[in-house]
């Protein structure tokens, strides 16, 4: 048996984690211009609005040539780490609603 190089692998590692990086930017981008543009909206709904985004293609200016599959644990995921970063909050009394 023989492994190929090392670099290899490293390389084609490197391109999935960048793959991945975009595809969370772009949805962090879709999700904080959705909430500027409604102040406030039910998780549910700003997850449905953000999926049906990606399946039209929908995705902003400048990005309308990126296709990729979206599921809502990639919304959620990108809504959790907004959260940690401090761009989106949950109201008090109502905390399935998010603010921008």
């Amino acid at each position: 048996l023989r492994l190929l190089p090392r670099q290899r692998y490293l390389r084609a590692e490197r391109a999935e984690s960048s793959a991945l990086e975009r595809k969370r930017n772009v949805l962090c981008c879709l999700i904080t211009r959705l909430l500027k543009a409604e102040k406030q909206l039910h998780i549910d709904s700003l997850v449905f609005k953000v999926i049906s985004a990606c399946k039209k293609g929908e995705l902003g200016p400048g990005l309308q040539f990126l296709s990729f599959c979206c599921h809502s644990v990639d919304v959620l995921s990108c809504v959790l780490h907004l959260l940690n970063q401090g761009y989106l909050r949950r109201q008090e009394e109502r905390p399935h609603v998010l603010e921008y």
